[in-house]
């Protein structure tokens, strides 16, 4: 079976129900994500469903799938789900401040065909919100629900002078889910390619040969990264040092070439 990278689900949610029951949420009851290494700024988070073996309510796990406390005392998070007949094994609210950044990073517990398939449900989903899934530029808005094949490169950045809330709901795949993600396929809606400034630096490379060479000479992996920034800055390009580490992870030809020679 082949899914698509991305669907928007033609099924519909109750998102002011939703809305009332995340409002209701007290703050002490959000905690800081557990994947600190691929973030910056404030990145959150409640557990509705978790693992009984997870490490903490937000992380991953594999035994059967427990109701924590909030899924249990407001019964407006069922409510507001009810025409979604999956089993779900996981859901968390997952809130991103603002100025915040997720950086790119793939979700490998989520890769194969017998893995879990995630849903996004965005509830507060500011305009200057971008959420990149392998180049492109998923336009998500409140209240739909859209399912996202995370096991491939994707990272999100808030713009927005407020936070960013979803609720995103890890699944086991089923025939009514798997007939869902295939329906919305057609009237999902056209992502936006990215043209960033990191992808502009690798076209230069290819087109410059004395700055490919110029970066080819380092050897140490520290003095590439920072020479790389430099060069990149001195042409009015900026993009962040861990943007430019998810590129060399995913293997980038260009930056592969740098290694090599």
């Amino acid at each position: 079976m082949s899914r698509p990278a991305y669907s928007r689900l033609p099924v519909s949610v109750d998102l002011p129900l939703l809305l009332q029951a995340l409002s209701a949420i007290d703050g002490r009851d959000w905690r800081g994500h557990f994947n600190t290494a691929y973030f910056k700024g404030d990145w959150n988070g409640v557990a509705l469903i978790s693992a009984a073996d997870a490490l903490t309510e937000l992380s991953p796990g594999t035994a059967e799938a427990v109701p924590r406390r909030l899924w249990l005392n407001d019964c407006r998070w069922q409510q507001a789900l009810r025409d979604l007949p999956v089993e779900i094994v996981s859901a968390r609210l997952l809130r991103l401040g603002p100025g915040g950044q997720i950086h790119e990073h793939r979700d490998y517990d989520l890769d194969g065909e017998n893995a879990d398939l995630r849903l996004h449900i965005p509830l507060l989903s500011p305009p200057a919100v971008d959420f990149w899934l392998d180049g492109l530029r998923m336009p998500m808005a409140a209240g739909e629900c859209w399912f996202l094949d995370l096991a491939r490169p994707h990272r999100v950045d808030n713009r927005d002078s407020t936070a960013r809330i979803h609720l995103v709901l890890d699944c086991r795949p089923g025939a009514w889910l798997e007939r869902m993600i295939a329906e919305g396929l057609p009237s999902t809606p056209q992502p936006d390619a990215q043209d960033s400034a990191l992808q502009r630096f690798e076209r230069l490379l290819v087109a410059d040969p004395s700055l490919s060479a110029a970066l080819q000479a380092l050897h140490d992996p520290e003095a590439f990264i920072q020479q790389t920034l430099a060069l990149a800055a001195g042409r009015g390009l900026s993009f962040s040092r861990e943007e430019l580490l998810a590129a060399m992870r995913t293997g980038r030809r260009s930056w592969n070439e740098q290694w090599r020679a």
